[in-house]
């Protein structure tokens, strides 16, 4: 069996703050933190380069008029690449901290900004009055399919998540509407898994089997950010799995409170 891709800690127990244990639980990010790296970036980013090689179609989506927002969106990524102890960022390739070497200008922006960093990254444009899906790399869906997401507005996306009710739709498109350039924005979810594939996608209707033997925590940590020129919104997923033994032992007691 392959060994899983894992985080030996949790860097915060959404569930244990007040502030990020309720919907919607967006909070301002600190600093440019939106793009992190942690000990599980090797595992992660082999696996990202091999979906990408092996599965593209399934992992990526760039419609026409996301083209424009995906190389801006790289060229941000670069920037802050450039100030990232661990990268070395040329003008034709990146260095990674895993010693893989990405080239750029050789596939479309988003799929290279992909093999850059631990987050999968979406970008949406307004369009009608939403937010429309209209780009994305996704190499570890949590029960979503990206086929089935790509160029559909928010609402859509959403419909079979039941708690995600018309309330939360405004909320979150006014939230959408007021993102600034210069301050983006974090949440972070949380979910007891048994399974610890990365890759877990589903299509809508199917229910994720309830978790059994209950071995692992699996936490997105999901940002919003404008893009200064075009405008888009880029929404990026931090993808944490650590098994339950792990976790600190305050934030293991207060899941049954939780729910989880």
């Amino acid at each position: 069996m392959k060994q899983p891709v894992l985080q030996a800690r949790l860097p915060f127990a959404p569930w244990m703050d007040p502030r990020t244990a309720r919907l919607p639980g967006i909070l301002p990010v600190e600093g440019d933190d939106w793009i992190l790296q942690d000990d599980a970036y090797a595992g992660q980013m082999a696996e990202r380069d091999a979906r990408l090689a092996a599965q593209e179609d399934a992992v990526h989506a760039l419609l026409p008029e996301a083209a424009e927002p995906a190389a801006e969106l790289l060229d941000l990524i670069l920037q802050k690449l450039t100030r990232t102890p661990g990268f070395a960022v040329g003008a034709d390739a990146v260095l990674r901290p895993d010693g893989v070497q990405v080239a750029l200008g050789v596939d479309n922006p988003l799929k290279t900004a992909g093999r850059l960093v631990q987050e999968d990254l979406c970008l949406l444009q307004p369009d009608g009055g939403e937010h429309r899906l209209t780009g994305a790399v996704l190499c570890f869906p949590a029960s979503w399919t990206l086929a089935e997401k790509i160029g559909r507005p928010m609402t859509v996306i959403h419909r079979p998540v039941h708690h995600y009710t018309e309330d939360i739709a405004r909320r979150v498109q006014r939230l959408f509407d007021a993102i600034r350039p210069e301050q983006a924005l974090w949440r972070m979810n949380a979910l007891v898994y048994d399974d610890p594939a990365l890759f877990q996608p589903r299509p809508e209707g199917a229910q994720r089997p309830p978790p059994v033997e209950r071995r692992y925590m699996r936490c997105e940590r999901q940002c919003l950010l404008r893009l200064p020129r075009t405008g888009a919104v880029v929404f990026t997923i931090h993808t944490y799995l650590v098994r339950l033994e792990d976790l600190d032992p305050a934030a293991r007691a207060g899941m049954a409170a939780a729910g989880l």
